[in-house]
C-alpha cells in the first residue's frame, strides 16, 4: 500500500511540475508566467517530497523534506512577488489584463 501511496504521490507532483513548465512556454507574458512557475511548481514539489517521505518513512528524511518543503514556501511566494514588481516597473506587462493596478501612477 506504501509503494502505490507514493507513487501516485510522485506521479501528481510531476504533473503538477509539467504543468507549470507548459504553463512558463505558453503564456504570453511576465504576470501570467510567474503565476504558473510558484502555484503548480510549489504544490508538485510538496507531492514530490510528500512521495519521498512517504516511501523512506524515517526521522532524519522527514526532517529533511520537512526543511525543503518550509523553504520552498517561504522562497517562492517572495521570489514571485519581487520578479512581478520588477516586471511592472520594467513595462513587460499587459495592463489591458490588470483588473485593478494599485501601482498606477494617479
Amino acid at each position: 500500500m506504501i509503494d502505490v501511496a507514493t507513487s501516485v504521490l510522485l506521479v501528481a507532483g510531476s504533473l503538477m511540475s509539467l504543468t507549470a513548465a507548459i504553463g512558463l512556454v505558453r503564456f504570453p507574458d511576465v504576470l501570467t508566467r510567474m503565476h504558473a512557475a510558484t502555484k503548480p511548481q510549489s504544490v508538485g514539489l510538496l507531492l514530490i517530497l510528500a512521495g519521498i517521505a512517504v516511501h523512506f518513512h524515517t526521522a532524519p528524511v522527514i526532517a529533511m523534506v520537512s526543511l525543503v518543503a518550509v523553504f520552498q514556501l517561504v522562497t517562492a511566494p517572495v521570489a514571485a512577488h519581487m520578479v512581478a514588481r520588477n516586471a511592472y516597473r520594467a513595462g513587460m506587462h499587459d495592463s489591458r489584463q490588470l483588473t485593478v493596478d494599485e501601482l498606477a501612477d494617479g
